[in-house]
């Protein structure tokens, strides 16, 4: 026995000795455990997936944060609420209960392909089921993998799991990893990887769960929406270059529609080979009848150049057409990159048989997709029938389709997918916390359930004030947060005399400044415990709400962490730590007294990590106000500069949400009505004088009915750029979205970005024809006939035209450098602004999906003015 086999069995026998301890455990002990680990793993998920690509080579940091955070807060979403320890089901009535009981000690196998979803996937799975875990990573990928698991197993032990119940081998070999499955103290084999670690699992005399190679075709019948079905196979395809096992492999379509399908691919970004270039790409993707290494997890264009062949820097997918499928062609098979192989069939029954034949090829029981009709019941019947994969995808790419959650609900959410009897697997779903038979699942593409939630009451017109407080004349205690410009203005004394003579007691704490940071909100909260108010009034902009709302948050809920409320979630139905309903204790009321923020009507409040500096989005709907007085006394007298920068965030607010991956029916008519009376009223109040009544009453209005519509369908980049520059240059908000605004439309307005948002109701590319109605709408582009690719480009550039002379007339800088930022600071934080930036919770819902690399070039543009493509 050598020393590493000897170290290894110590491993085994304290990680065994660990586990003994937590089968002890009970459900809640559980789940406290699987909760912290859950959130500390979102909360590194960009640092992992930064390890993942420096120390592999392999995919797309960006891509690799999306499977960090799905493999912990779409796991812990799906089983957070499962029960795991002793009795888990009882029907009395069919007689039938179950109960659970941990297997014991888990071998993790882990690719090289996703070093670190995997294993933050696996480790909560063990955690929630009671079964302790060793890591066997792939040696290229050995740091990042050990990384995660130590940093589940620190969070385990915090929240009171054993030590030791997580380890992870540090130099990891053949020889190594074959003892550890083979290991009698190991009581389950968990592999993920290539079929020989696979066979080897299975092989091994521990019983195992592994997975099937994948080789997914896409069927693409005649009664397609071709434009979604191209799209989402983009999507998938380019997710992190392609290594998602369950990523589309071959596309077939049916000879009515191939030719449009083979136009949109183009239009979109694909890139197709003639006959010389694909047998050069063959040559390159398999080496020796074997997949080659080299290409796995490579860009598009990396591969073609590898093949000695010239494609544009844009190309999304290299696309070979082939005659016929032979079981000696490359792009019949797994490829592992952003290469897919085209079939044109004469009907739907040859195409399905094409889809069997390449999938029994190399990717039985794994995944197949078809794009059809969903009315069309035939075609999806003879389909589901056919295909013997595990997961039958309707509609829906096929990565984020088979990894589950996503695109299906009911599909759930997992990095290890098994393949059933049809490819080698003991298990033919999904990898959860319970596994006992084959299912064949077929799930159809479902959008998101949406929401209008605004408060329930809503006071404005001149002199609201009054009238709206009496709604609340049975509260004792007032608790004003302001700041003290609002004290000098005269606006507290206002308030607090309609509540004194409505016989409350009140009490003022007017230490907001801008930027209000968590320090400041708990020296608030000293007051406010002493006070014990029933009643809350945010007075002031955005700096003051903002902090009343945090402080509302902690007086409710005193336990509740900052860390915990300013965790990122990918869905707000999703997301690991969850807001208790406020409103117990006190109720909270909004009075703005700027015209931008419209924070009296939406659940975000933004707050500053006093440590670290970091601006952080807070969003969800508990932090909603129970009523906004919308007053346009406070406002009459606001400064010139104020008004600019105040309307500009409101312009912004409005064109995000109505191009959000969120955005509703339901909300884009407060958006358009926004963004109009903006563009009617913002320059008559911005000048002031003896007519500044209506205009600034009508500005008034359009902030809260802008808030309205971004409380309920979200923002974009726009403020993510703008949050960061924030923080980092102390860059007033409403400036920072009015310098940025124009090029992130422009950044959005293309049939084919980089990556598209990534939300089921967000088919295409479709916010360039959002901006031509927004033009339209403000009658820019009468004179512009029709609604074609060309029309739109001109009135979405015409809208721009229209910011920018709108931000004239108004005096915004033209640049961030006229702003007062210096460029040797400017240039030294650019990189960490950029990540910041694409961190920020705005980010998720902007309809184009930003690399941290086009972060970075949109504050590089804004920073030196660059010229727009519209004032070109």
């Amino acid at each position: 026995m050598t020393t590493a086999t000897r170290q290894l069995d110590e491993m085994i026998e304290r990680v065994r000795a660990a586990q003994a301890v937590f089968a002890r455990y009970d459900q809640k002990q559980v789940d406290a455990i699987f909760h912290h680990a859950a959130a500390a793993a979102t909360a590194k998920r960009i640092a992992l997936a930064k390890m993942a690509v420096e120390e592999t080579g392999m995919g797309i940091l960006e891509d690799k944060v999306i499977k960090n955070h799905f493999a912990s807060e779409y796991v812990y979403n799906k089983y957070k609420d499962s029960k795991t320890c002793g009795l888990i089901e009882d029907d009395p009535v069919s007689g039938y209960r179950e109960i659970a009981a941990p297997l014991g000690l888990v071998a993790g196998i882990v690719p090289t392909t996703n070093p670190t979803s995997t294993a933050i996937f696996k480790a909560l799975l063990c955690l929630k089921t009671r079964n302790g875990i060793i890591f066997s990573p792939h040696p290229r990928a050995k740091r990042s993998t050990r990384a995660a698991a130590m940093i589940i197993l620190q969070a385990a032990v915090e929240a009171g799991a054993p030590e030791n119940i997580i380890d992870c081998l540090e130099e990891p070999s053949a020889e190594l990893t074959q003892h550890l499955m083979s290991h009698r103290g190991i009581n389950l084999i968990l592999a993920t990887g290539g079929p020989g670690m696979v066979r080897a699992a299975y092989s091994s005399g521990t019983p195992a769960i592994g997975v099937g190679a994948g080789n997914t075709p896409v069927v693409i019948d005649a009664t397609a929406d071709v434009k979604m079905a191209v799209n989402s196979i983009l999507l998938s395809k380019t997710f992190d270059n392609g290594m998602i096992c369950a990523s589309e492999q071959t596309v077939v379509a049916e000879a009515d529609i191939a030719d449009a399908v083979r136009e949109e691919f183009i239009k979109r970004g694909a890139w197709f080979a003639d006959d010389a270039q694909s047998e050069a790409l063959a040559k390159t993707l398999f080496v020796d009848g074997a997949l080659n290494s080299a290409i796995v997890g490579q860009s598009a264009v990396s591969i073609a150049a590898m093949a000695g062949i010239s494609v544009p820097e844009t190309t999304k997918v290299l696309i070979a057409e082939r005659p016929a499928v032979r079981p000696d062609d490359p792009f019949a098979h797994e490829k592992l990159s952003p290469v897919l192989g085209f079939y044109r069939v004469a009907d739907f029954r040859t195409a399905v048989d094409t889809a069997q034949s390449l999938v029994l090829l190399g990717g039985a029981g794994h995944t197949s997709v078809l794009y059809t009709r969903e009315s069309n019941a035939a075609h999806i019947q003879a389909f589901e029938e056919t295909m013997t994969t595990g997961r039958v995808l309707i509609n829906m790419p096929a990565s984020q389709g088979a990894i589950g959650d996503v695109y299906n609900f009911r599909v759930a959410p997992s990095l290890t997918l098994g393949c059933g009897s049809w490819g080698g697997n003991s298990v033919s779903e999904n990898i959860g916390v319970k596994h006992l038979m084959n299912v064949k699942a077929v799930a159809c593409r479902r959008e998101n359930m949406l929401w209008f939630r605004v408060p329930p009451k809503v006071y404005f017109k001149l002199g609201a004030l009054s009238p709206a407080l009496e709604e609340y004349k049975d509260r004792r205690r007032a608790c004003i947060i302001t700041d003290t410009t609002m004290e000098e203005l005269g606006h507290v004394r206002k308030v607090s005399e309609v509540l004194e003579n409505m016989g409350m007691e009140v009490r003022v704490f007017s230490g907001v400044q801008p930027d209000p940071d968590i320090a400041t909100a708990r020296k608030a909260l000293n007051m406010v415990n002493a006070f014990q108010p029933d009643m809350f009034i945010a007075l002031g902009g955005g700096s003051p709400m903002d902090a009343a709302k945090i402080i509302w948050l902690l007086y409710e809920v005193p336990d509740i962490r900052f860390e915990d409320i300013a965790l990122r979630f990918m869905d707000i139905r999703k997301r690991v730590v969850s807001f208790p309903d406020l409103g117990k204790k006190a109720v909270m009321v909004a009075i703005p007294t700027t015209s931008g923020t419209g924070s009296e009507v939406t659940p975000f409040a933004v707050i500053t990590d006093s440590r670290t500096g970091v601006k952080y989005p807070v969003a969800d709907y508990a932090l909603t106000p129970d009523m906004a007085i919308v007053d346009p006394e406070f406002v009459m007298d606001l400064p010139p500069s104020l008004i600019a920068n105040a309307g500009l965030d409101v312009l912004t607010h409005a064109i995000e949400a109505y191009t959000s991956t969120l955005a509703t029916n339901f909300a884009d008519g407060q958006a358009m009505e926004a963004v109009r009376l903006v563009f009617k009223y913002l320059r008559r109040s911005y000048a002031g004088g003896e007519d500044r009544l209506i205009p600034r009453e009508k500005m008034h209005y359009a902030a809260t009915i802008a808030g309205m519509a971004f409380a309920n369908a979200f923002l974009g980049v726009c403020h993510s750029l703008a949050h960061t520059l924030g923080s980092y240059f102390h860059v007033p908000h409403g400036l920072a979205n009015a310098i940025m605004l124009s090029y992130v439309i422009e950044y959005n307005a293309t049939d084919t970005p980089t990556k598209q948002g990534m939300l089921p109701q967000y088919k295409y590319p479709w916010v360039k024809g959002r901006y031509a109605r927004m033009a339209d709408m403000l009658h820019l582009a009468d004179d512009v006939e029709g609604d074609g690719p060309e029309a739109r480009a001109e009135k979405t550039a015409r809208l721009v035209r229209a910011i920018e002379a709108l931000k004239f007339d108004l005096g915004i800088p033209a640049s961030l450098r006229e702003a007062g930022i210096a460029e040797a600071d400017f240039l030294q934080k650019l990189d960490e602004m950029a990540e910041q930036a694409f961190d920020d919770q705005c980010t998720v819902s902007n309809p184009r999906y930003p690399l941290i690399a086009e972060l970075k070039e949109l504050y590089r543009k804004a920073f030196y003015g660059e010229p727009l493509a519209a004032m070109a």
